[in-house]
Formats: structure tokens, sequence, C-alpha cells
């Protein structure tokens, strides 16, 4: 399978609006094609976000990541943080997630990024072997948490 990632723009919501929306049943969210829409449309008008799409021959979809911009005080750099990586059932096994990793590890590199984060639940054994298949290492220093606020 001939894989082709790309930055996603406007142009491409016919195709990330079903993975994403898909990503998120995943996570146990509801079907909501129009707010997936609304949302992907904001996050690629103003960018502020990256999203790397991969596709196949025909341009249909197979997967995602998305990449937000934050900075690290202590390297005086920006960063990105991977916050959403799926791949479509249909595509998994294939190379997608690995070939977007890589695209990922790319474009913070030529964006001039000191890193790029993720973090991924403690149990997800084949996501972890993959991120540590190319390159990511396991934060052992730091513990993160997080406030809900809503």
């Amino acid at each position: 399978m001939a894989i082709q990632i790309h930055k996603a723009s406007l142009e491409d919501l016919e195709s990330l609006v079903p993975l994403f929306d898909e990503y998120r049943v995943f996570y146990g969210c509801q079907s909501e094609p129009p707010q997936v829409r609304n949302f992907l449309s904001e996050r690629l008008s103003n960018q502020d976000s990256a999203i790397l799409l991969a596709a196949d021959n025909s341009a249909e979809g197979l997967g995602f990541t998305q990449l937000y911009p934050c900075f690290s005080s202590v390297a005086m750099k920006p960063i990105w943080i991977l916050n959403d990586l799926f791949v479509a059932e249909k595509a998994r096994r294939t190379g997608v997630g690995k070939n977007l990793l890589q695209a990922a590890a790319e474009y913070s590199s030529q964006t001039g990024n000191a890193r790029l984060e993720l973090a991924t639940s403690k149990d997800n054994l084949s996501a972890k072997s993959l991120y540590e298949s190319v390159g990511y290492l396991l934060d052992e220093e730091f513990d993160h948490y997080q406030l809900p606020t809503d």
C-alpha cells in the first residue's frame, strides 16, 4: 500500500472528518460529524494545530496525527505536543502509524522545535511498542498530573 502524508488543509476535511469521528468513538465519545467538522475547521483555519494526514493513492484517508504547539521554558524553544494519533482499522499494521510518527518527527525538526512529546495510557502496550520503535523515550523523571476544570 502506497502511503502519502501531507500537512492537512481545509480541502482535506472530507477525508479528516470520518477519521477524527472514528478516533473519538474509539475513546468512548458519541459520533458527532458536524461538531467534528467545526472543530477541525477551526483548528485548520486558525492554524493553531498541525494535522498530518496519511492517504492512499486514491486520496482516501488512512490515518492522522494532530500536533499542538507549546513552549519549553528551560530550552527556550517551541515544542510540539503529539496529542492525537489514529489509524483507520483497515489500515492498521500496514506501517501507517509508524509513517505518521516519522512524518511528525520530520515536521517538528523542520519547524525548529526542540522536541516532540506525547502521552499514552499505561496499558496501551501496542502503542508504547510503536513509539519506542521509532525512538521515543519513556520519561522516568517526571509524573504528569492534570486538573479537570469543567
